[in-house]
């Protein structure tokens, strides 16, 4: 099950966590308007940027679910010592997380986590009643199933005090805080408090993480619960055919659980510009029953995720114009192939807007363009011309309009 990958905006984000440590992460943000937010956890010693981590995000992306994928202190892009970490900084930055979302966006609804990432999402959602949806990915049932990673070296942590592990052939040191911390924690026993839904999806030949560890996760959660096998796959999803089945599972999973944005423009008998939320000047349009979007450049503080009011303004004129001139081309039976209308608008929207309480009148000057394919004579074309100054969007911008402005019901 391909999963169709199609650009999005992808912002760098930092934020503190309890202890002062900035933490760096990923805002992956979808075109389409945001049905929920969701925050992924890496594996253990790997990094937001970890392949699957990626495919997952940009197959919810184009589900409508925006998702924030962290580093966790002392890696990727994150400060700190990787030494200094355990489980318990692994929650920490979970929350912190989760509390940046909440402030600059929405609280989120979704966690997913990757191996130890997946134990750290479980443990999180039992303190986070807003959380309605989390899934693991090869996840142990107990945080302490990661120490077997340490091999020989963990008899030098507990007689030294610390040691110098290889993990995924980088070196990392390890200390003795790590193992007593990792091992205070009961995951299964706490798991019949989850109230959120649960998808498990685990490898039956997952040589990191067996697939009992998915068994004792599943029969310790309530319902309800969901199951799937990555058949074939490894621990790390290494084959990219197996990183986009789990992400078209989890997206198609996730996109269940949250309502779309379909009921905003039920309504088809306005044209309606709110604000979503979803970014500081981010809108959704519901221009006669029909989803839009408006958003404004990163350079003057938006998301840049949907046109501008000039952009939707310029696309007025020079869709109004095409239409009017294959309308004429009909009627007349012209051998007209292909129209096309290219509109440049010549005032910045920024300067605008600063001037806009000075009482000082601007001049707007559309650039328009037309392209016309077919076997027309050159009075035809010129014909055409005129008409295209007759598109009812173009009278409408050079003649005076009126606008009247009263409260909405409510």
């Amino acid at each position: 099950m391909p999963t169709r990958i199609r650009p999005a905006a992808s912002q760098k984000i930092e934020f503190e966590n309890s202890r002062g440590v900035k933490i760096a992460a990923a805002l992956d943000l979808p075109k389409s308007s945001i049905r929920a937010f969701a925050v992924f956890a890496h594996c253990f010693s790997c990094s937001k940027d970890f392949a699957a981590s990626r495919h997952v995000a940009n197959a919810l992306q184009n589900e409508g679910i925006a998702v924030l994928r962290v580093d966790f202190t002392g890696l990727g892009h994150s400060d700190g010592e990787f030494s200094n970490s355990n489980f318990s900084t692994n929650l920490e930055d979970l929350q912190a997380a989760c509390a940046w979302l909440s402030q600059h966006h929405r609280p989120p609804e979704i966690l997913i986590g990757h191996s130890l990432g997946g134990a750290a999402v479980l443990m999180a959602a039992l303190d986070m009643p807003n959380i309605k949806a989390v899934a693991t990915i090869g996840a142990p049932s107990a945080p302490a199933h990661v120490l077997h990673l340490l091999g020989d070296k963990r008899d030098d942590i507990e007689r030294s005090g610390e040691a110098e592990v290889l993990l995924g052939g980088r070196p990392f040191k390890i200390r003795r805080q790590f193992l007593d911390d990792v091992s205070a924690f009961d995951l299964t026993k706490r798991l019949r408090e989850l109230k959120a839904d649960l998808l498990v999806c685990h490898s039956p030949i997952d040589a990191i993480v067996g697939i009992e560890n998915a068994q004792d996760i599943f029969l310790a959660a309530r319902h309800p619960k969901s199951f799937i096998s990555l058949d074939q796959a490894d621990h790390l999803l290494s084959k990219p055919e197996d990183a986009s089945y789990l992400a078209g599972v989890i997206s198609a999973w996730a996109a269940r659980h949250f309502p779309s944005a379909d009921k905003f423009y039920e309504d088809a008998g306005h044209i309606i510009a709110a604000e979503s939320g979803e970014g500081p000047l981010h809108l959704n349009v519901n221009a006669a029953g029909h989803a839009l979007q408006i958003d404004e450049p990163e350079s003057v503080g938006g998301t840049n995720r949907g046109p501008t009011p000039y952009d939707l303004l310029g696309a007025a004129l020079g869709g109004c114009t095409t239409l009017t001139l294959r309308l004429y081309a009909n009627r007349k039976k012209l051998a007209v192939e292909h129209i096309e209308t290219y509109v440049d608008h010549e005032k910045r929207h920024v300067n605008d807007c600063e001037q806009c309480e000075e009482g000082k009148k601007r001049v707007d000057h559309f650039d328009r363009r037309i392209k016309i394919v077919g076997d027309i004579t050159d009075a035809q074309r010129q014909r055409m011309l005129e008409i295209a100054d007759m598109c009812p969007v173009h009278k409408t911008l050079e003649q005076s309009s009126h606008i009247s402005t009263n409260w909405a019901d409510g």
